[in-house]
């Protein structure tokens, strides 16, 4: 393409992208009044606004939200991301962290999110919010569309001009409110009056009861939708409405980084206690394993890694990570608890303590590793780090994750030239010391370009995504964190000071989904083994530029 021909969109394309991008803005401050506000009722006049643009927007992760027929694939990823029991109660109570810890209340951590949540009694769930305004977006979100399937399936369980349910509805209520086991017919026969109730087919219906299952809950699914119709039918019988309430602590604590002035110096308390803070620092955003396996698994498992694939093996053996974490206990590797309430743990590495056959490191350098943030989380904890003494000692910056790929599939790697902030004109191009060449020599097929920073990756759709990645910003993917943590290395190396303006910038991305294919967004499942190798392999392609060797 030449310098003069841009890439175009088509109008229908445009005025799509743009109904969704004014969903989203809606949806935003409507979430922000209902947090200053301090309560809302979901299913109410109150929580219209949220229920209405989230319909308009029809999220890829939510599937067929606006359909009568249930969506299961989003119910999963929800419910993963919400506390057991949740569906059951009438009050969702929002709150900071307020002492809760020290009570005798057993904390409740969702499968798939880092945070304390807290069941009162039968009827109230208390979430406390550590990391930020985009964690309140994310579980007010998941509870809209938890609340309005909810809705959908009591339309088909309640009559009423009689107030009363259905005989399918009481057929399964008595299936999963039985005191003694229930039997294979019985089962079937409740499987077959839920795949009617919820307009699916049988096998779908067995399909999914089997992917909700747990060791402690063979019938979640069935438990689940009756607990989501119960509260739905309660509240038009009784007029018990179900609502969401917000601490006063939790309004004025939000967006003043409390949580990441705490983590950045119990960082810096735990270099210095190692006399390690006038070392040369490398500061790295990932995930817990990689780093750790890279750099001692061979050793610590006596067998050499003939390819990235040997590391897939930590995945399923729970006792074989541990081992290794013994065995760089002993060699420099200092893992560090979160006290902060962040919810982010970190481990620091002394590399002088290591032998790597592959990488030999520069005399004194240590490796500050930390686990992924969760959107505007990581300004508040890149920016409070950087104000650190440890800001001095740094020499490079290195972010991984996760992100949906435009162009591609699950596994690919992304290497970012520039971040735009969804919504806003606001970008940040930087010269990053990771290139797309760097990959040649793998398998691996690596797009470089810019990317979205988005406010919240369960608000994407397909005419958004299109937009961006048809017009002229060429967009390659998407993910949560990327304009956060650039924005605050800008105002430390430009305004603060606080850091070298020479120091290194490394991003680089594998993708998780293709939320513009059908069966490859979000919903349809974690990794697995598939992401084990572009994992490690960026991993040690930022291993490589911090080494010597």
């Amino acid at each position: 393409m030449s310098m003069t021909q841009q890439p175009t969109v088509s109008p229908s394309i445009r005025k799509r992208a743009q109904e969704s991008s004014n969903a989203i803005a809606r949806m935003y401050i409507s979430m922000r009044h209902l947090l200053n506000r301090g309560f809302y009722k979901p299913m109410g006049v109150s929580g219209a606004s949220l229920r209405n643009a989230l319909l308009t927007l029809k999220p890829e992760i939510y599937g067929s939200i606006t359909e009568s027929k249930t969506e299961l694939n989003g119910l999963l990823y929800v419910i993963d991301r919400l506390p057991e029991g949740i569906a059951e109660c009438v009050s969702v109570n929002l709150t900071a962290e307020e002492g809760l810890s020290s009570s005798s209340f057993q904390p409740i951590i969702p499968a798939k999110r880092r945070r304390n949540c807290y069941r009162i009694d039968k009827d109230q769930m208390v979430i406390e919010v550590t990391r930020g305004r985009s964690e309140v977006y994310d579980i007010l979100t998941h509870l809209t569309f938890l609340y309005i399937e909810a809705d959908k399936i009591c339309d088909r369980a309640y009559i009423f001009s009689s107030k009363q349910t259905t005989r399918e509805w009481q057929k399964i209520e008595a299936t999963a409110t039985a005191k003694k086991n229930v039997g294979k017919k019985e089962l079937e026969s409740t499987m077959a009056y839920l795949a009617q109730l919820l307009e699916c087919t049988y096998n779908e219906a067995v399909e999914f009861y089997d992917r909700f299952q747990t060791p402690k809950s063979p019938h979640r699914f069935i438990q689940l939708i009756y607990h989501m119709v119960r509260v739905a039918v309660q509240e038009r019988i009784n007029g018990e409405k179900r609502s969401v309430t917000f601490s006063a602590m939790l309004g004025d604590q939000i967006g003043h980084h409390v949580h990441g002035e705490r983590w950045a110096n119990q960082l810096y308390q735990v270099l210095e206690q190692n006399n390690l803070t006038n070392r040369p620092i490398h500061l790295i955003s990932a995930n817990r394993h990689s780093f750790l396996n890279n750099l001692y698994a061979e050793d610590a498992l006596g067998t050499a890694a003939e390819d990235m694939a040997f590391f897939g093996q930590f995945i399923a053996d729970e006792n074989k990570q541990k081992k290794v974490q013994r065995f760089a206990t002993k060699h420099g590797f200092i893992d560090v608890d979160d006290k902060s309430g962040s919810n982010v743990k970190a481990q620091i590495i002394d590399t002088d303590k290591i032998k790597h056959k592959t990488f030999a490191f520069t005399k004194g350098t240590v490796l500050l590793v930390f686990d992924y943030a969760f959107g505007e989380q990581a300004y508040e904890l890149m920016d409070e780090l950087l104000k650190t003494k440890i800001g001095k000692q740094l020499e490079s910056i290195s972010v991984m994750g996760k992100a949906g790929i435009m162009k591609g599939k699950k596994g690919d790697i992304m290497v970012p030239t520039a971040h735009i902030f969804e919504g806003t004109s606001d970008n940040y191009p930087f010269h990053n010391d990771l290139s797309s060449e760097d990959f040649s020599n793998t398998k691996i097929p690596t797009l470089e370009g810019t990317m979205i920073t988005v406010l919240g990756t369960s608000l994407q759709n397909k005419d958004i995504l299109t937009y961006f990645c048809r017009s002229s910003w060429k967009v390659i993917g998407i993910e949560m964190e990327g304009v956060h943590y650039q924005k605050a290395i800008q105002s430390a190396m430009h305004i603060r000071k606080t850091i070298h303006p020479t120091i290194k910038l490394r991003y680089a991305y594998y993708a998780s989904d293709n939320p513009l294919e059908t069966g490859s967004t979000l919903a349809s499942g974690s990794l697995g083994q598939v992401g084990v190798v572009p994992t490690y392999t960026i991993t040690q392609k930022i291993l490589e530029k911090i080494s010597t060797k």
